[in-house]
């Protein structure tokens, strides 16, 4: 992909559908929306890292099968809205493909087969979330943990899918999330390293720690071999698992072929590497080369996770690096935004509390809460008062986007367009208590309701969106 020069931009189209598909871990095949919408991100983000163009990403607050319920499609929405925003070095999204089938679909709910037209709260809900990322910056700031774990894929992961073999399967690509899983659950915002970008120096500029298996994928170039061994004498720490002995393994390649007469990729490899024994652990140059004859699905179709973490641990200390930060938690601090994930399946069932005021922008009311408790499971996307500061008025969050903004300390002027029948919310930093509200259209003026919030110095607005506008004016 990052060859390809009449490029401009790529859309990352992950969503409920795809991200909900059940994969194992520990021996136990369910949806892991979360985990898995968070590396599909991340895959996309390392395929067109070296390009430096464009990159959207997409959610969808419904999904092609219609036969869940509105309050599924929200958890999971919520799921792979928070995974796209732990990627802070893309600020472009793609925010609602088929707005009709959202907004005008009928949907079951939680509680009978009823099929009913979108809940007025989720409506307002995506609302607030969609206009949330006209304002989402790019961030240099990481998540909490350890930076520099990747793992690495390759195009060739699909070429693997077909044919079927009666002694060969890797289901729900098993082999893969049995590397990347194990250290995600363990709250390791495990990075994608996409093998075809290996060329490009940037490709692991940052990685510290490289697992890799040729059990679901091989090498379509052997100058892959030549430039992951010059990173671990330079000081990488290489972790290969798998038992090489997929079919794959035996088909015509650049292997054995010509001057080439290597059983699997992985022997070029250590024979570029200089590493000499079939497994173990080793030094290369200043670098370090760990070899498991394990396939990675092995360690996630059983319950086998610990054996990565072990791996990656007893690396790290060889090396004199920092251990693995155990967390059941992803944590991104993005300008004001407070972006979380508290995992299940991980170190403990703790619930975590980010420290406020914080405005709950998951929550269509967007109440101001002192703090903000995120239970194993869930996901929360906040609005920091601690991080904010502004001299004159601002809106901080709102369910209708902000047009022709005129503000000072004394005054605020703005018009909020929406969609029609969808209910409006503003939260409205003032310098002041104001003394006047009012809200009007172009026949008139708009029932509303306010409420001011002394701590936090907002008012709160509930309005009906219009799409051609209701003007605000605060004195």
């Amino acid at each position: 992909m990052a060859d390809m020069s009449n490029m401009d931009g790529y859309i990352a189209q992950v969503w409920t559908g795809t991200a909900r598909s059940p994969v194992y871990y520990e021996g136990l095949r369910a949806e892991r929306t979360f985990e898995t919408a968070f590396l599909e991100y991340g895959a996309m983000t390392a395929m067109t890292r070296p390009t430096g163009r464009r990159v959207y990403f997409l959610t969808d607050p419904i999904e092609d099968d219609p036969e869940h319920t509105w309050q599924d499609y929200k958890h999971n929405y919520e799921s792979t809205f928070t995974a796209q925003l732990l990627h802070p070095t893309v600020a472009h999204y793609e925010v609602m493909p088929w707005p009709d089938r959202i907004f005008f679909g009928s949907y079951q709910t939680a509680d009978d087969t009823v099929r009913t037209a979108i809940p007025a709260a989720y409506a307002t809900q995506i609302m607030v979330m969609i206009n949330v990322l006209n304002r989402m910056p790019v961030a240099e700031a990481q998540i909490d943990g350890n930076q520099n774990i990747g793992v690495l894929v390759s195009d060739a992961m699909m070429f693997q899918r077909f044919p079927e073999f009666p002694d060969y399967s890797d289901p729900d690509l098993s082999d893969f999330f049995g590397m990347a899983l194990p250290l995600l659950k363990l709250g390791v915002p495990v990075k994608i390293v996409q093998m075809e970008n290996l060329p490009f120096a940037e490709t692991l500029k940052d990685i510290q720690v490289l697992l890799m298996t040729y059990s679901n994928m091989k090498p379509l170039d052997q100058n892959y071999h030549s430039i992951l061994t010059k990173w671990v004498k330079k000081g990488g720490i290489l972790i290969y698992l798998g038992k090489d002995q997929d079919p794959f393994q035996r088909v015509r390649e650049w292997w054995n072929q010509n001057d080439n007469h290597f059983a699997s990729p992985s022997a070029h490899l250590f024979k570029s590497l200089g590493f000499h024994s079939d497994s173990g652990s080793a030094k290369i140059g200043r670098g370090l080369v760990s070899v498991l004859r394990q396939d990675p699905k092995e360690l996630v179709m059983q319950r086998n996770g610990s054996v990565v973490q072990r791996l990656v641990s007893d690396a790290l200390a060889v090396k004199h690096l920092p251990p693995i930060q155990k967390k059941n938690r992803l944590h991104l601090r993005r300008d004001v935004y407070d972006v979380v994930a508290v995992m299940k399946e991980s170190v403990t069932d703790s619930i975590y509390t980010v420290r406020g005021p914080v405005i709950d922008l998951y929550d269509p009311q967007l109440p101001v809460l002192p703090e903000k408790q995120v239970a194993p499971g869930e996901t929360a996307l906040l609005f920091n008062m601690t991080r904010f500061t502004a001299v004159n008025p601002a809106v901080l969050a709102a369910a209708s986007r902000c047009y022709d903004e005129k503000r000072d300390r004394h005054s605020f002027e703005c018009t909020f367009k929406g969609p029609a029948k969808i209910k409006g919310v503003a939260r409205i930093y003032l310098p002041h208590r104001p003394k006047s509200v009012s809200l009007t259209k172009t026949t008139g003026p708009v029932d509303f309701k306010q409420e001011w919030h002394d701590p936090s110095h907002t008012l709160r607005l509930w309005y009906d969106n219009e799409p051609d506008g209701v003007h605000v004016t605060i004195d």
